[in-house]
């Protein structure tokens, strides 16, 4: 009886854990119970009798969100009226169907937004409380749905609200660089979602709740498979699997694109060469979009990885990335399809600096490309770290519609161990001034085409989603996926309010635990930049997999895959010079900025050894010598760290047992993390700075010998070798 009783409590704990993933798996489409009396009570007025329109698949998902998300919040069921009645309490219908009084009262906001917006007001008709959801397009009606049980979850007033709201981007894009094995490269949560041997007869419903969650937040298009692309997806077996995810994401308004391999031609259509200037290569691109618009009308188009980093494009044959680009553009023109053409490239056969050569590359072509091309720029000049300077081709670019690639996974900012709240470091640049058009030239506003007039808008995430019960890995790492939605559809969210909007949606509306848990997000990012790369250090992780420090590497196939390069560590300094005696990499900037930054004295210091190789004992602006400044910042995030675990450990009252437990270990391989990087770096900068540790900086745990001798054959989100 004794081992019965063990054998049940164990599978009651179990039934538990179980249950708190699932509601990880959930996101922040949760919908608790609302248990304030007086808060439920108005609600259940506001959505007594709805009349919500039959018009299509998409307001039949917003209807079954509704179905979702009111009894589970308000605990009672929806009831749905046939008609628009003297007792209706919310009405969910596109404007021009709307009875004439009610156009009347939202006629005003109608015109102030776009075929994706929505407006959400309530007026009193016939002296009955009446909420409006409408918009322009029955797309509207789904993201005002969704817009409208956030704000219940967030427990917002909303018979006293107006929202008018639309998106300022077109094209809000998730970058899945899912392999068809079902790895990731660079992904942290998992294999990959699409379950490629079971399509296209199986729909896995984790498609469909992928599906709600990127509608809960505007995101409009996703691209399923890796920009080191394989001809396959182009194959009609697949283009099989891939009609079947479609046909499950139209209905939430989401495209689907594919990346293209560029040498799909000869190794899927046996034709000896792939030069885009050859009319049998053209015929086939041609004939391979008619194929595919004919079994997915509303697809989106290809992204393509060219002439980088090994893939095939153009410069094979002798052409340039216009040929290529173009003359896809041209395949898929005649279905209203785009090409989105990625600007990161650098060659082993070019010595310039790694951060000036995208520029150089690209510049001359600017105006060049087909209307339906997009170029596609990481944020920063070099590769996804925590922090860089914005890419240069923001601003210098005016002609051509340009997306920025931002990173989601955590590719440079420790996996999904770290707790790292990256809508802070998409708000740095999307803030941040290029300065090519006078004062306020924004990125947000050459994103969003207001700038230069751009018709074509895109901003693209590269996502960490995978099989994981909680979708990414971290728990707080579906804050970047929710925080990227959010800036997508209006780059000029404040990222406070965005970590806001996910707590309260995902954990609480608690200001007790809401104030000091948004804190601690939104230090979160500062935090690995100083335990990892501060005052503008940047690149110096290990080989390959990119999880842990790696300063010392010096033996890698090319310069610029060794963090020697990058840091320029010596025993007279520290730093890459992008000024004129150095690089010259700042000549690619406005000339505000270029001042600005080549003068010690007027850059900011984050951005400090980025652009300038300086002594060991140059004095930062709060009077401290460069090495002691360095070695105090990588003391900082260690602490930076230690404080988030005593701010989870104080909000432990508002958690259960599990939800404390997963982020309280997560936490804790971070602090040690944290000091691994420390310690390694500032053990092998010494080598050179012959320095001291200054006083507050607590001393190494091991030798640099041992930092150098750890090895991660197995780190998680490498490409294996057998693709």
């Amino acid at each position: 009886m004794k081992h019965k009783t063990v054998f049940i409590l164990i599978s009651f704990l179990s039934l538990v854990a179980q249950s708190q993933n699932l509601n990880d798996y959930k996101l922040w489409l949760k919908y608790n119970k609302i248990e304030n009396h007086d808060l439920s009570q108005a609600y259940s007025k506001t959505t007594n009798a709805v009349y919500i329109a039959n018009i299509g698949d998409i307001i039949k998902n917003a209807k079954r969100e509704l179905s979702l998300a009111l009894p589970q919040m308000l605990g009672t069921q929806v009831t749905y009226e046939s008609s628009i009645t003297s007792e209706t309490t919310l009405i969910i219908d596109v404007f021009n169907n709307l009875p004439e009084d009610l156009k009347l009262a939202v006629k005003k906001n109608i015109e102030n937004i776009n075929k994706e917006g929505f407006i959400i007001q309530s007026i009193s008709r016939n002296n009955t409380p009446l909420t409006i959801i409408t918009s322009k397009e029955e797309i509207g009606l789904l993201y005002g749905t969704f817009r409208f049980l956030r704000e219940m979850q967030m427990h917002e007033n909303i018979s006293a609200k107006t929202i008018v709201d639309s998106p300022k981007i077109q094209l809000r894009m998730l970058n899945h660089w899912d392999n068809l094995d079902r790895s990731v490269e660079r992904g942290y949560a998992g294999f990959s979602l699409w379950n490629w041997q079971k399509l296209p007869e199986y729909i896995d419903q984790r498609y469909i709740d992928y599906a709600r969650a990127n509608a809960s937040i505007g995101i409009n298009a996703t691209v399923l498979t890796n920009v080191n692309a394989n001809a396959l997806v182009l194959t009609p077996m697949y283009l099989e699997k891939v009609e079947a995810l479609a046909n499950v994401f139209r209905s939430y308004g989401i495209q689907v694109y594919l990346t293209a391999r560029f040498s799909a031609p000869i190794e899927i259509g046996n034709l000896e060469t792939a030069d885009p200037l050859d009319k049998n290569v053209q015929e086939w691109w041609s004939n391979k979009a008619a194929e595919i618009y004919k079994r997915i009308p509303d697809f989106g188009g290809f992204l393509v990885k060219a002439n980088s980093e090994g893939q095939p494009g153009p410069q094979n044959y002798g052409r340039n990335h216009v040929d290529g680009a173009n003359m896809m553009a041209t395949a898929l023109k005649p279905f209203g399809g785009n090409v989105i053409w990625r600007a990161f490239v650098y060659s082993e056969h070019d010595d310039t600096d790694r951060a000036k050569q995208a520029y150089d590359e690209f510049l001359p072509y600017d105006g060049s490309f087909k209307d339906n091309v997009i170029v596609q720029v990481k944020n920063g000049p070099i590769d996804f770290q925590p922090r860089e300077p914005f890419h240069p081709m923001f601003g210098a670019y005016k002609k051509t519609p340009l997306a920025i690639e931002f990173q989601i996974t955590q590719e440079y900012l420790g996996f999904s161990t770290h707790l790292v709240f990256l809508p802070k470091l998409f708000e740095e640049i999307l803030d941040i001034d290029t300065y090519q058009k006078g004062t306020g030239s924004t990125i947000a506003k050459i994103i969003d085409g207001s700038l230069y007039g751009n018709k074509l808008t895109t901003m693209a995430g590269v996502t960490n989603i995978g099989t994981d019960l909680n979708w990414t890995g971290h728990p707080f790492a579906q804050a970047n996926w929710y925080g990227f939605g959010r800036l997508a559809w209006d780059p000029n969210l404040n990222s406070g309010q965005i970590a806001d909007e996910w707590i309260r949606t995902t954990y609480t509306n608690d200001k007790a635990f809401v104030e000091p848990i948004k804190k601690m997000m939104l230090t979160s990012r500062e935090a690995v930049v100083n335990y990892m790369n501060p005052l503008g250090l940047h690149h110096i992780f290990d080989t390959g997999h990119h999880y842990g420090p790696g300063p010392w590497v010096d033996d890698l196939g090319r310069p610029d895959w060794n963090p020697v390069y990058y840091h320029n560590a010596d025993k007279n300094g520290i730093g890459f010079d992008r000024t004129t005696s150095g690089s010259n990499a700042l000549e690619q900037y406005a000339p505000f900025l270029e001042k600005a930054y080549s003068n010690t004295n007027t850059i900011p210091e984050e951005y400090l050894l980025w652009f300038h190789h300086l002594p060991w004992d140059y004095k930062l602006n709060n009077g401290e010598i460069l090495w002691d400044g360095i070695a105090l910042k990588y003391q900082e995030g260690v602490d930076q760290v230690d404080d988030m675990i005593k701010t989870w450990e104080a909000a432990k009252p508002f958690l259960n047992e599990e939800q404390f437990n997963e982020v309280h270990m997560l936490l804790q391989i971070q602090l040690k993390e944290a000091k691994w990087w420390r310690d390694a770096c500032l053990l092998y900068f010494q080598t050179f700075s012959n320095l001291p540790l200054p006083k507050g900086v607590e001393k190494p745990a091991h030798s640099l010998e041992y930092y150098q001798s750890l090895k991660f054959p197995f780190a998680p989100g490498i490409k294996p070798s057998w693709n």
